[in-house]
């Protein structure tokens, strides 16, 4: 029988998840504080969405190479504290530009060490159990991060919040040490060969590239364009693009959206805070819809709190002054999450399903990269579009983006009927 790691190494999940929500939520708030706008927030969310990209690739390869683990997370929480005690002392936008890339690159190093670590830590039949476990305490460190951002920001305002998350950083960094050599050297493409880990995959990180991706590899997406269907999975990648397009487009203008209308620092930090509360709540709820309504009618479902998230602030932004436009952005928060937290666990499901035996990798990277483009496209045109057209139409395109990829999730499920009953 194979020694399996032991499982103490799980809390520098909790400090480290405190710097990655509190840097995610601190940067375009100071952008703002700087004399930015929606345009130099966009500009760096979409830099570092692009390293974040290029690093899960990059620190893939190194993991199948070299087997290591506890040096890529001291690499990665060391360049994080570096990054976060630069932000503090910066006082430029132009060098955010430049550390932004930097920090995605590295922050996303642990991502794939943490999913092989819960598959080596104990046998598969726990593998459920503790993907489970990780993400609670991922959670518990979301709310921990903006709880101190809540209560702190009005006291000691945004740049201290910097050395918070370097401090975080480097309490994650002496932790990882009780990760040990390791004796097991499973590879990342056994993420795919597991339902536990796609699920956590897709929910938390977004990006697992196998392999290296070639033209070929998303043919399924190329004769879409040409007027043919060769495998419906390519309608699936195009309503996944859709999704995290008109997702991050709210995501993006959200922060400087509640901070336009008079938000205080700490009124953000409390409505993600909120927002993130609920979500750990749904987490447990999830699965138990799904079970009753099926991972189809679940996935479409889903849209319906989605869409509304997106639609309350783009029809309310003319009365959304005071109390009461803290009250919409949180329901608005909250929705958002609810639909979030049940799509992405059916649609997960449904893609463990359509993958073919053997070609894991190739149809887990391509399901990545249309990802990641939705996500980095998203994040690039919300600033000039927001800057043209304003926050209303941007709230209302994202809707309709979202209305377009569930339009292409029911072409879908009905193709893939189809194709079954012939």
């Amino acid at each position: 029988m194979r020694p399996l790691q032991s499982q103490k190494w799980m809390w520098y999940i909790l400090p480290g998840q405190i710097t990655n929500q509190g840097l995610s939520i601190v940067i375009p708030l100071y952008i703002i504080f700087l004399g930015g706008d929606i345009g130099e927030v966009a500009i760096v969310s979409a830099l570092q969405n692009a390293a974040v990209a290029i690093g899960s690739i990059f620190w893939g390869r190194i993991i199948d190479r070299f087997h290591t683990r506890r040096s890529i997370l001291l690499i990665s929480f060391f360049v994080v504290f570096l990054c976060s005690l630069a932000m503090c002392f910066t006082k430029s936008i132009v060098v955010l530009y430049c550390i932004s890339p930097i920090l995605g690159f590295f922050i996303v190093g642990r991502n794939p060490v943490t999913q092989l670590l819960v598959m080596e830590s104990v046998q598969k039949n726990l593998w459920s159990w503790l993907f489970a476990r990780t993400s609670v305490i991922s959670t518990i460190g979301m709310l921990a991060a903006m709880a101190i951002g809540t209560a702190g920001s009005p006291y000691f305002g945004l740049r201290p919040y910097f050395l918070i998350c370097a401090a975080s950083s480097g309490i994650a960094m002496a932790l990882s040490m009780m990760v040990r050599g390791g004796e097991i050297h499973l590879e990342r493409s056994s993420v795919a060969h597991s339902i536990h880990g796609l699920r956590y995959t897709l929910s938390h990180y977004h990006f697992i590239f196998p392999k290296i991706l070639e033209l070929y590899d998303f043919k399924h997406i190329i004769t879409i364009f040409r007027g043919k269907i060769s495998n419906e999975i390519g309608i699936f990648y195009i309503a996944i693009f859709c999704f995290n397009l008109g997702s991050n487009m709210y995501s993006t203008a959200w922060s400087p959206f509640l901070i336009s209308r008079h938000f205080s620092n700490s009124g953000v930090f409390l409505n993600y805070m909120v927002q993130t509360a609920v979500m750990l709540a749904v987490f447990f709820i999830a699965p138990k819809i799904i079970s009753k309504m099926g991972e189809e009618r679940s996935t479409l479902v889903a849209f319906v709190p989605r869409v509304l998230a997106v639609a309350i602030p783009a029809a309310a932004i003319s009365i959304m002054m005071g109390s009461f436009s803290t009250t919409l952005a949180i329901i608005s928060s909250c929705l958002l999450v609810v639909g979030f937290s049940i799509f992405n666990t059916a649609s997960s499901v449904i893609f463990f399903k359509s993958i073919p035996q053997g070609f894991e990798g190739k149809y887990l990277g391509v399901n990545s990269a249309v990802t990641g483009i939705g996500v980095f496209t998203g994040a690039l045109v919300t600033g000039e579009f927001t800057k043209a057209f304003g926050y209303s139409v941007l709230f209302f395109s994202s809707a309709t983006v979202l209305v377009i990829s569930l339009v292409l999730f029911v072409a879908y499920f009905r193709h893939r009927l189809s194709h079954k009953a012939v």
